[in-house]
C-alpha cells in the first residue's frame, strides 16, 4: 500500500504534465503515472497556439518552449509539373499589448513534454514511468487504484483521479463513459525522419497526383523532418527508411530525396469523438481521454493543455477548502470548447483535402471564453469586457518606474483584482489587489489598461487564476465580491477584515 495522495494522474503526456505542474506549484499531494517505460519520442502534436503560449508563460516554461522550437515556415505547394507557389500558413501579425503572442509556435511534442518535465522536477516532482493503472474502486472517500509497477502490484488511495491516458483511455472505459462520434474515413502516416534532398526553410507539400498528397515539414529545433501522408484504410504500412524513400518518390516524382533513418513513426485513423461526460464522482477526464479529433489546425495538444489548466486550479482550491461545487464548472466550461474544436478540426480537414491550408483566428484559441459559467458573474459595473472572456494583457508601469505587464501581475496561483484608482476592497488570502492610476502602485502610463478594460472610477476587474475575467464590480460592492470569492476562491477564515 502506497502513501495516499490527493490526486492520482494517469498519463504523463502534455495534459497530465500540465495538471501536475498546476498541482505542484500549489502544494497538492499527487502521483503522476505513465504506463510507457520511457517518455514519448514523437512529434504528433507540434503546434503551440497563442493562447497556449500564454498558459506556458504562466507555468514558467514559455521561453524554454520557444527556445526548443521556432516559428512555422512558409508552405511551398508543388504542382504535378514541379512548379510551386509559396503560401503563408497564417496571416503575418505583430504582437499587440493585449495579445503578445500572435503566431503559432512549432515545438515537436517530445520537446514540449521534456520542457514540462524539467519544470516539474524544479517543483520537486517527476513522472513515474512503467506504472500502469489496472483497476479502481470508487467509494465515498475517494478511489482505491490498483497499479502495476516494476516492483509488482500496488494499491494507492487518492481523493481524486484524473484520466489523462489518451484516446483509448482505460479510465474512461472503467467508468463506462460513452465516446460517441465517428471515424472520418482517413488513415494517415506520420514519421520523424532524417533525410536529404529538401531545404529546411519551407514546409514542402506535394499534390502527388494519383498517389495522393504528401507533406514534408522541417521540425523546428531539430535536424528532423516530419513526413505526413494519407494511406489506404486497410493493410500493413511499411515505415522503414527505404519504404519511406520509395513513398516520397511516388508522391513527388523526385528521386533526389532520400530518407536515411526514422526516429519515430505511426499510422493512425482520424476520428472525431467526444466523451459523454468529463466527470464521474471523484474521477475526471482531460485531453484525448475526453476528446479526439483530426490533427488539422493544431488543436489537439492545445485543447488538452487548457483542459488541465482549467481543472488544476479548481482541484487545488477544493482541496484547500473551496466548495465542491467549483469542480462542477470544469465540464460546464471545457466540454463545449471541445465540441467546437471537433467541428473546427473537421472543417479544416475538408479544406486540407482540397489544398486549402489557410488558418483563421479560430485556431489561435484566444477567443475561447466561459460567458455562461457559474464562475462568470454578470457585470456589476461598466466595462468593455464580458465576464468569462480572456483577460487581455497591457503594458503598465510600476511606481518604482520599471515597465511591467498585466500578465506579470496575473502570473501565479492567485486570483487578481485590478482596481481603477484607490482600492476600497479589503485584502484576503489568495487574492492580489492592484490599484492602477497616477501615483498608485501601478501606473497606466500608456493608457492601455483604460482602453482594454474601460472601468469606471473605483471599479474593479476580478481575474481568475487561469486568466479569465470572473466579473466587474463597483467600488461599493465589496460584499458581492466577497461572496463570489467565498464560493470559488479559497479558505474563508483567512479573510482579513
Amino acid at each position: 500500500m502506497r502513501e495516499p495522495v490527493d490526486v492520482l494522474i494517469c498519463g504523463a503526456g502534455a495534459a497530465g504534465l500540465t495538471l501536475a505542474i498546476e498541482l505542484a506549484r500549489r502544494g497538492v499531494r499527487f502521483a503522476l503515472i505513465e504506463k510507457l517505460a520511457s517518455p514519448f519520442l514523437g512529434s504528433r502534436g507540434k503546434g503551440i497556439q497563442p493562447r497556449t503560449q500564454e498558459v506556458f508563460e504562466d507555468l514558467g516554461i514559455l521561453d524554454r518552449a520557444m527556445a526548443a522550437g521556432g516559428i512555422y515556415p512558409t508552405i511551398r505547394k508543388y504542382a504535378n509539373d514541379g512548379s510551386h507557389v509559396d503560401q503563408e500558413m497564417t496571416s503575418a501579425a505583430d504582437p499587440t499589448p493585449a495579445e503578445p503572442y500572435p503566431l503559432p509556435l512549432m515545438v515537436p511534442q517530445f520537446k514540449t513534454e521534456a520542457v514540462m518535465r524539467e519544470r516539474l522536477v524544479e517543483l520537486g516532482h517527476a513522472p513515474e514511468f512503467g506504472v500502469e493503472l489496472a483497476g479502481m474502486v470508487v467509494s465515498a472517500d475517494g478511489i482505491e487504484a490498483q497499479l502495476v509497477t516494476p516492483e509488482g502490484e500496488q494499491t494507492l488511495h487518492a481523493r481524486y483521479l484524473v484520466g489523462a491516458d489518451g484516446g483509448r483511455s482505460l479510465v474512461r472505459h472503467l467508468l463506462g463513459i460513452g465516446f460517441p462520434g465517428k471515424t472520418l474515413g482517413v488513415r494517415a502516416i506520420v514519421a520523424d525522419v532524417v533525410l536529404e534532398g529538401l531545404s529546411r526553410n519551407v514546409w514542402h507539400q506535394f499534390n502527388g497526383g494519383d498517389a495522393g498528397p504528401l507533406a514534408i515539414c522541417p521540425l523546428a529545433g531539430t535536424d528532423l523532418f516530419q513526413i505526413q501522408a494519407p494511406v489506404p484504410l486497410e493493410g500493413d504500412i511499411d515505415l522503414s527508411a527505404a519504404a519511406l524513400t520509395e513513398r516520397v518518390a511516388l508522391h513527388t516524382k523526385r528521386t533526389d530525396v532520400t530518407v536515411h533513418s526514422v526516429a519515430w513513426s505511426s499510422t493512425y485513423n482520424m476520428n472525431a469523438r467526444l466523451a459523454d461526460r468529463y466527470r464521474d464522482g471523484p474521477v475526471f477526464l482531460v485531453g484525448d481521454a475526453a476528446h479526439v479529433h483530426p490533427p488539422t489546425g493544431g488543436q489537439g495538444l492545445n485543447t488538452s493543455v487548457q483542459d488541465a489548466y482549467n481543472l488544476g486550479w479548481k482541484l487545488a482550491a477544493v482541496l484547500a477548502g473551496a466548495p465542491e461545487a467549483l469542480l462542477e464548472t470544469y465540464e460546464a466550461e471545457r466540454r463545449p470548447v471541445a465540441a467546437d474544436v471537433l467541428g473546427l478540426s473537421t472543417r479544416l480537414l475538408a479544406g486540407f483535402k482540397t489544398g486549402d491550408n489557410r488558418r483563421t483566428r479560430e485556431v489561435q484559441q484566444l477567443d475561447i471564453g466561459y460567458p455562461t459559467s457559474p464562475l462568470s458573474l454578470p457585470s456589476q459595473a461598466t466595462s468593455s469586457l464580458t465576464p468569462g472572456s480572456r483577460a487581455p494583457d497591457a503594458i503598465v508601469r510600476g511606481a518604482g518606474g520599471s515597465p511591467t505587464r498585466l500578465f506579470n501581475l496575473f502570473k501565479g496561483t492567485h486570483w487578481t483584482l485590478l482596481v481603477n484608482g484607490p482600492s476600497t476592497f479589503p485584502p484576503r488570502a489568495g487574492l492580489h489587489i492592484h490599484s492602477i492610476g497616477p501615483g498608485m502602485e501601478i501606473e497606466d502610463n500608456l493608457g492601455q489598461f483604460a482602453r482594454f478594460y474601460d472601468l469606471g472610477e473605483g471599479a474593479a476587474a476580478l481575474v481568475r487564476p487561469d486568466g479569465y475575467l470572473a466579473g466587474v464590480f463597483h467600488k461599493d460592492q465589496e460584499t458581492v465580491l466577497r461572496e463570489h470569492l467565498d464560493r470559488y476562491c479559497c479558505i474563508q477564515d483567512r479573510v482579513l477584515r
